[in-house]
This record gives structure tokens, sequence and C-alpha cells, in this order.
């Protein structure tokens, strides 16, 4: 059973930054694709990227593009999430997860094929 564990987080004034990691035990990581995924109070959890196994295969939320980038260490068992020019839209508990099947890039949009999670990390951005 894979554990994540995100880390990272914190209260950051509008246009800085923030780097979230999410470190995986207990699984083959550099089989599976991750994604990233954030809730804001009162909303529903929301897609934000999806990195490929190998790396590769880079899918961004159209609200985060260009501001937010991906990124893993395999030899780490550790995906990163570099957050620039942060939004008090931003604002939200930040989630890893990794996918269900192995070598798959598909549906990153879709919760459902992500199968293990972290317990979420809370960003807060200050206007």
């Amino acid at each position: 059973q894979v554990q994540l564990v995100e880390s990272g987080g914190g209260l950051v004034q509008a246009g800085g930054s923030l780097r979230l990691s999410c470190a995986a035990s207990g699984g083959a990581f550099s089989k599976y694709a991750m994604g990233w995924f954030r809730q804001a109070p009162g909303k529903e959890r929301e897609f934000v990227v999806h990195i490929g196994w190998s790396g590769a295969n880079t899918y961004y939320a159209d609200s985060v593009k260009g501001r937010f980038t991906i990124s893993r260490d395999n030899a780490k068992n550790t995906v990163y999430l570099q957050m620039n020019s942060l939004k008090p839209e931003d604002t939200a508990v930040y989630y890893c997860a990794r996918k269900r099947a192995a070598f798959d890039n598909s549906g990153y949009r879709n919760e459902a094929v992500f199968d293990s999670w972290g317990q979420g990390t809370q960003v807060t951005v200050s206007s």
C-alpha cells in the first residue's frame, strides 16, 4: 500500500511562490503517473496538474498554466509542484495522488483513476 505525504504548504502573499513536495513510500513510484488536485473552502476538489510516470505527459489546468510547474524525481520517490505568481484564488488544500494503473497517462483530470491520496497541505495566499 503506497503512502503519500505532502509538505511545503503555508501562508504567502499574492505574487509569491511556494514549492510543494509529495513523498511516496511503499510502492513502485517510477511506474505511476501522479497528479495534484486542490480543494478550496466550499468548493469541490479540482484537478491542478498531472505528470506521467516518466516525467513527460504533463498537463495543467488552465487556471495554473504558466505559473505552476510539476516535476518528479523517481530516485527520491518524490513529485514536486513549484507554484509561482500565486493568487488569492489559489488558496486551497493541495493533494497529491497516484494513478491506479501503472504506466497509464490517460484520464488525468478524473479523480476516479487515482486510488492513493495524501492527507493534503494547506496553501493560503493573502491579497
